[in-house]
């Protein structure tokens, strides 16, 4: 059974630790996290807060845990790069390489970074956590809820909503870049353009009527 995770850890135990010191009010979030050969990650990384643009590339330029970084967009005042991180990343090498999971975002501010992953099952989470012990790494888990379970049915998916969402997820469709088209993502699930896109904005609805507009409302 899937299952989404979201843990935190150090700043000090991940990528970035320099550059996070050196702009304490800045956040840094991932839009995607993939590995690149065994040795290093390639994220694409949305960088936004209180940020001198000069400063932060020359943050970036002495930070240990990145090799490469070029900026591909700035847009009022957040700037979108693509990195390379070769330091202080072997959790996320074992998520990405070890487990098969994925990691559907992560974002670092205030010392400390959340990822959120999804993960084949519980068992690739538990193999995870005993990674971190075993390398010292102060990894703590927040949250952890099945995509077959309890929350899929509090969210009132329809299994189809579910099972769609779940594989664009896993295809990429949501990544920047796009990893997965709508017509590759429907090729994929053997239905038209249409019934996916009507699929996704029925799933969308439904997840936001759901986990946020209730929520709101019921505060």
């Amino acid at each position: 059974m899937s299952t989404i995770a979201e843990l935190s850890i150090p700043a000090a135990e991940f990528a970035l630790a320099d550059t996070l010191d050196a702009f304490p009010d800045a956040k840094f979030e991932t839009e995607r996290v993939v590995a690149h050969e065994t040795d290093r990650i390639m994220p694409f990384v949305w960088a936004t807060g209180d940020i001198e643009r000069d400063r932060l590339d020359e943050a970036l330029a002495d930070d240990p845990s990145v090799e490469e970084f070029t900026e591909l967009g700035a847009f009022d005042e957040e700037w979108f790069y693509r990195m390379e991180w070769v330091e202080d990343i072997r959790i996320v090498l074992h998520v990405l390489l070890d487990q098969e999971a994925t990691v559907l975002n992560a974002d670092g501010r205030d010392g400390e970074w959340h990822l959120r992953i999804l993960f084949p099952d519980r068992d690739s989470l538990s193999a995870t956590y005993d990674f971190s012990q075993e390398e010292g790494l102060t990894m703590t888990v927040e949250r952890i809820y099945d995509l077959n379970g309890g929350d899929r049915d509090r969210y009132g998916l329809t299994d189809l909503q579910h099972e769609t969402l779940v594989a664009a997820v896993e295809a990429g469709y949501f990544d920047i870049p796009q990893e997965s088209t709508l017509d590759e993502l429907a090729a994929d699930l053997d239905i038209t353009h249409q019934a996916l896109s009507e699929r996704l904005h029925r799933g969308h609805k439904t997840l936001i009527e759901n986990a946020l507009v209730v929520g709101r409302m019921g505060r």
